[in-house]
């Protein structure tokens, strides 16, 4: 199924079910929602505002609250566990793996959670709080501790009897885990080769060794990498002994690299991923006005700069014209440079050891550019108001910009890391007030020199 497939459907299931909450159909609200997976019942529930949203949670199939509630954002999460009662959440935990407990308790007040835990057996308790140790953006934090493990020196044979004793395996199960007696990980016994291969043979024979324990403490971000890198459907979580402590598999990863997307995507504006689309006017409102405050703030330096050449300006009207040209060229080019940087931060592909060939490219780039579009505007300018002079200054107050925007666009993120700020959210307000400011310093200034 396509991605405007996928958007249509979205639609029709939000058209249903905005009629039948207007006509009251209670019915059939039930029936469109148990016909849906929890992933898609979370994505109506961030569809709809207050009011409607509690409504069609009360008509949820009390069997998917758990799964429904893993799938929403933390804020629509926070709002749909205070309408509940404590003994439906307690039971929408039931069920659930171990990870995403983990990361669902995490929202639960402290007595509920102690409540939950009560509620569990010593082995499933024991495995919760194994991953409640690590950090939730962690591997430990994202591992499944239901695991299968075998020996090396045992059969194909043994392992399939095994199998079948057991009854069943975890979810997204594609191979078996080979561990010593200690615990230790030796690497993974694929299901393809369990079935394939004669069954007298060893462990030892067919497992691959060549998949490496993932540390319980790398940052998700870089397991979601080595998933992508490597093409792995599961992974081990390993102590730092290699001692075996649960398993990472591709669905978890998949939210991982679209939290990471959002996150990337909304941070350029300041916002968080997190925040609930039809959260209430004056809560929305108070989250926007700090960095709109902050934007306003650099506006007016912008705008002091300018106070600078008042004089230029009433003079000379033309300059007023094409200012904002200068500072909008840099600001464009600016953020070309500034999203290859985040993004190959993000991927791990820019660092300090390769900073300096990046700036060479860029620099060039931005100086291609710069003379051609400089060129062209210079044109436009003189022949538009009849002064060579003006399409000159222009032209090279473009070409200054431009290259102040490369620089700028390349060295603000590594400084924003180093001051462990997030480049992704402040950069870009960064990179607008230097462009602006240097745009129209320059411009301003070449035209007091040039044309008073």
């Amino acid at each position: 199924m396509n991605e405007s497939t996928e958007t249509h459907n979205a639609h029709s299931r939000l058209n249903q079910l905005t009629r039948a909450l207007d006509s009251g159909a209670a019915g059939q609200i039930r029936s469109l929602l148990g016909n849906l997976h929890p992933a898609e019942i979370a994505d109506v529930l961030e569809s709809f505002p207050h009011g409607p949203r509690e409504i069609l949670w009360e008509l949820v199939d009390p069997e998917d609250y758990g799964e429904t509630l893993l799938h929403v954002n933390d804020e629509v999460r926070t709002g749909l566990i205070e309408e509940m009662d404590a003994s439906d959440l307690v039971a929408a935990t039931d069920g659930l793996d171990t990870d995403d407990l983990a990361d669902l308790l995490q929202d639960l007040p402290d007595t509920l959670t102690m409540q939950v835990l009560r509620s569990m057996d010593k082995q499933n308790r024991e495995r919760l709080e194994s991953v409640l140790r690590y950090p939730e953006d962690s591997a430990g934090g994202m591992m499944d501790v239901e695991v299968v493990t075998v020996r090396a020196d045992v059969e194909l044979d043994v392992v399939l009897r095994y199998l079948r004793i057991h009854g069943n395996i975890p979810e997204m199960t594609d191979s078996l885990f080979v561990v010593d007696r200690a615990g230790m990980y030796r690497g993974m016994l694929p299901l393809i080769s369990l079935l394939t291969n004669d069954p007298g043979c060893l462990v030892a024979a067919v497992m691959e060794r060549d998949i490496h324990g993932i540390p319980a403490d790398l940052p998700d971000v870089e397991v979601a990498r080595l998933f992508e890198d490597r093409d792995l459907i599961s992974a081990p979580v390993i102590s730092e002994t290699g001692v075996l402590l649960g398993r990472i598999t591709i669905d978890d990863v998949v939210d991982v690299i679209r939290e990471d997307a959002d996150h990337s995507l909304l941070s350029m504006a300041g916002l968080d991923e997190e925040d609930d689309t039809f959260a209430p006017v004056f809560r929305s409102a108070g989250r926007r006005a700090v960095w709109l405050g902050i934007n306003l703030g650099t506006a007016f330096l912008a705008s002091w700069v300018i106070g600078l050449f008042q004089a230029t300006l009433q003079q000379v009207v033309a300059l007023a014209v094409l200012m904002p040209i200068v500072a909008s060229m840099g600001g464009i080019s600016g953020s070309q440079t500034l999203i290859i940087v985040i993004r190959g931060m993000a991927l791990g592909q820019i660092g300090g050891s390769n900073a300096r060939w990046l700036l060479y490219k860029e620099l060039a780039v931005t100086a291609l550019n710069g003379i051609a579009w400089a060129t062209v505007v210079a044109v436009i300018a003189a022949l538009w108001f009849d002064n060579v002079n003006i399409g000159l200054i222009i032209g090279a107050a473009l070409i200054i910009n431009l290259v102040c925007a490369a620089l700028s666009g390349l060295s603000i993120p590594f400084l924003l890391q180093r001051l462990n700020i997030d480049p992704a959210h402040a950069g870009t307000v960064l990179l607008t007030t230097i462009t602006d400011v240097i745009g129209f310093m320059v411009f301003l200034g070449l035209g007091t020199m040039f044309l008073l």
